[in-house]
């Protein structure tokens, strides 16, 4: 295994344990700062923000800055961050550190799958991105629960040191690993953001944004949501955390190949509608620990498993700019995170925990639809071509 692309994957994991894991201690965060549950949830939100809008901005602005420097740098920022946010005296300081740390992973994610892709052979440029972005997969698997059950047993703020300290390995590795990272051609924001015009990039586009605003109103609120099931214990909300992980992991190394038999669209309308079923029963799922096991795997499984997908379909629509029409998907998925953390406190206000998954269920629905609405405009240009070549 080349050392170069695991050292990239444990910098992705630490800045996916980084977006997974406040979910989990957020009732201890709400207590040591006195607020509510909802305006604690908006240091995910703010994180999520930060990343997705500066992502592309980043990428473009910083095209000339070496890989390697511009590693480094993410990383640093992003443990300067993490441990400012275990220190801070205040809710707000919490909150412009959590910005502080999704500047840092703007900085490090896309640069790390670029570098990536530059540091293999053509033949294995997809292999090495899957090594990499699996470092995102595993922490809801590995790192959120850690770092939860680190936050649960002891002090949330060890959980964000937790975090820095799997960044600073990132960066000692990337120092000691990472020599000259080939320098890819630059492209203006305006091309990053050109494919927007394209009617299918688009609705493909708002699917992801509103099935991760639903997963993530869920998700942001797991402690709520599930409040009946876990009971307070943080080892059960810890060992239902893994299974959402793990169920979402094993699903997204098995679902390439049943798009390949019977292609995204139909994986991906079975995914929604498995979710959209999963969340219309949580008022009776999450209060007893039982349904909930079951729940939360079917969630993580369908859930993350209608990543790929869409990843599919994005990069079919435009394949001669993937990287790019990838970039904008990934930035879809924090937008609809940063919009459930905004959902979420609203409808713990209105509704009640309890009421979050009938919320995130109209939101799946929505997501349905605009995926079928894709799926046709897909279908409309791909036959108008074919009779214009025929």
């Amino acid at each position: 295994m080349d050392r170069r692309l695991l050292v990239l994957a444990l910098g992705m994991f630490a800045l996916g344990t980084d977006s997974f894991v406040v979910a989990g201690v957020l009732p201890e965060i709400a207590r040591h700062f006195d607020i509510g549950i909802g305006a604690a949830g908006q240091m995910t939100t703010i994180y999520a923000v930060t990343l997705a809008v500066l992502a592309p901005v980043i990428a473009a602005l910083a095209a000339h800055v070496p890989r390697k420097r511009l590693l480094l740098a993410g990383l640093a920022v992003f443990v300067i961050a993490n441990l400012a946010t275990a220190l801070a005296p205040s809710f707000t300081l919490a909150l412009a550190t959590r910005a502080l740390a999704g500047l840092g992973a703007a900085m490090f994610s896309p640069t790390a799958t670029g570098a990536a892709a530059s540091l293999v052979p053509p033949e294995k440029r997809g292999h090495a991105l899957s090594i990499v972005t699996s470092g995102l997969a595993i922490s809801t698997a590995l790192g959120a629960p850690l770092g939860t059950l680190i936050g649960g047993f002891g002090n949330w703020h060890w959980t964000m040191v937790f975090v820095a300290a799997l960044a600073a390995a990132s960066g000692l590795g990337v120092l000691a690993f990472l020599a000259d990272i080939p320098m890819p051609p630059p492209i203006s924001l305006g091309k990053r953001l050109a494919p927007l015009a394209d009617l299918r990039i688009g609705l493909t586009l708002l699917t992801t944004f509103l099935f991760f605003s639903a997963a993530f109103t869920v998700y942001t609120y797991f402690a709520v949501v599930f409040e009946g099931a876990v009971g307070g214990d943080p080892a059960v909300l810890a060992g239902l955390l893994v299974l959402w992980g793990a169920a979402g992991t094993v699903t997204n190394l098995f679902s390439g190949r049943l798009i390949d038999r019977i292609g995204s669209r139909r994986v991906l309308v079975a995914m929604l509608a498995v979710v959209l079923a999963d969340f219309i029963l949580l008022p009776w799922t999450g209060g007893t620990l039982a349904l909930a096991i079951p729940a939360v795997i079917l969630w993580g499984a369908c859930g993350w498993g209608s990543s790929v997908p869409q990843q599919h379909r994005i990069v079919g629509i435009a394949p001669q700019i993937a990287p790019i029409v990838l970039g904008l998907n990934n930035s879809a998925v924090f937008l609809g995170t940063t919009a459930a953390g905004l959902i979420g406190a609203a409808g713990i206000e209105m509704v009640g925990g309890e009421g979050l998954g009938t919320i995130a269920a109209v939101l799946v629905a929505a997501a349905l639809v605009v995926s079928e609405f894709a799926a046709w405009r897909i279908a409309s240009v791909r036959a108008r071509s074919v009779e214009a070549v025929a």
